[in-house]
């Protein structure tokens, strides 16, 4: 038994490494520049969608403020970029420690609150985060806890948010992108493979049956809460990074739910599942607008529908489902071509 779970885990590793060798070193040579840059925003929003997954599929809290933290993220970035000339790692990882403390204290709720009324709560912290914003927008360069410039418009001199200095280039951030999310999903796989991932299970399960075991509850709600908001933060910078000059219109309250939406599609249970998500939340609109000419408002109903049978008939998800449905499908048609009639010479 033992030997047969390292030979899964192998295998599921160097399919993670083909993936990833194939998105650094593949997809760069065959995409063009509008390609590179909704791929980018797939793995910054796959990581988004990694923090919502931590915090619903692993420990059962339903929290929809996961692009609010997004946005302090990119926000916290922007004002750090512009504020110092610190390396880009470190700045990645201020903006993740600041969003961190913030997630902390979002998720002190979750200590006596759970299911729609945490859910209620979250929403109502993305909400006055895009109210804030709407008021105060993102840094342009200029002084003061802000950051805005004393007229406080952006211009066509306003500077965009610095990247790496070896990864100015789209392609060259895009690897860069890649690179840190990759990263992060291992950071996501030590905690759910360790001890904190079995406190996680054990709470998601039953809390006063994990309270019976002996686990902190409360250390580990706001662990979880720690983990999906620094790393929400880091792809908020690194979003910061890719759109130059972000503004307060990109980031809107209802992207919660279409982002709560996509990560449920794709399978809130596994980490793979972000990635999925990434997919729907970024490359199919990019698809419908960009490349088909299609309203991307009808991925709204599609989201609908697909959610809909997710809970219904598939609550593992497509990364679940998919798989599931592609090796019925394989035993159909072999057991069909068993029951065809066999030729004179096949009888003999």
């Amino acid at each position: 038994m033992t030997a047969h779970l390292e030979r899964g885990v192998a295998v599921r590793a160097a399919i993670a490494l083909a993936l990833l060798a194939i998105a650094i070193f593949v997809l760069p040579q065959i995409a063009g520049a509008d390609w590179i840059t909704t791929f980018t925003s797939v793995a910054i929003y796959s990581v988004v969608a990694l923090g919502f997954g931590i915090l619903y599929g692993r420990v059962g809290l339903i929290s929809l403020g996961q692009v609010a933290l997004l946005t302090i993220g990119c926000w916290v970035g922007t004002r750090i970029a512009y504020a110092t000339s610190l390396p880009f790692p470190l700045v990645l990882l201020l903006a993740g420690g600041i969003t961190c403390g913030i997630g902390i204290l979002v998720g002190l709720p979750a200590l006596r609150l759970s299911g729609l009324y945490l859910a209620l709560i979250t929403l109502m912290f993305a909400g006055a985060t895009t109210i804030v914003l709407s008021v105060t927008d993102f840094p342009n360069g200029g002084g003061g806890f802000t950051g805005r410039s004393t007229t406080g418009a952006l211009t066509t001199s306003t500077p965009p948010v610095r990247r790496p200095s070896w990864a100015v280039a789209d392609v060259a951030y895009y690897r860069y992108t890649v690179i840190v999310c990759a990263l992060l999903f291992l950071l996501a796989l030590i905690h759910v493979a360790g001890k904190p991932g079995r406190a996680w299970a054990t709470i998601r399960e039953s809390e006063p049956a994990a309270l019976a075991a002996g686990v902190n509850t409360t250390l580990y709600k706001l662990w979880a809460f720690a983990l999906a908001s620094f790393v929400t933060g880091v792809a908020g910078c690194l979003l910061a990074a890719q759109v130059g000059v972000p503004r307060a219109i990109t980031f809107q309250t209802q992207d919660s739910l279409t982002l709560a939406a996509t990560a449920l599609i794709g399978g809130i249970f596994s980490i793979w599942g972000a990635i999925i998500a990434g997919i729907f939340n970024q490359l199919l609109p990019f698809l419908f607008q960009a490349q088909w000419g299609l309203n991307p408002n009808f991925l709204l109903i599609i989201f609908g529908v697909g959610l809909l049978q997710v809970l219904l008939t598939a609550p593992g998800g497509l990364i679940d489902q998919f798989p599931k449905d592609v090796a019925n499908l394989a035993r159909l048609i072999f057991s069909g071509f068993r029951k065809l009639p066999r030729t004179r010479t096949e009888q003999k």
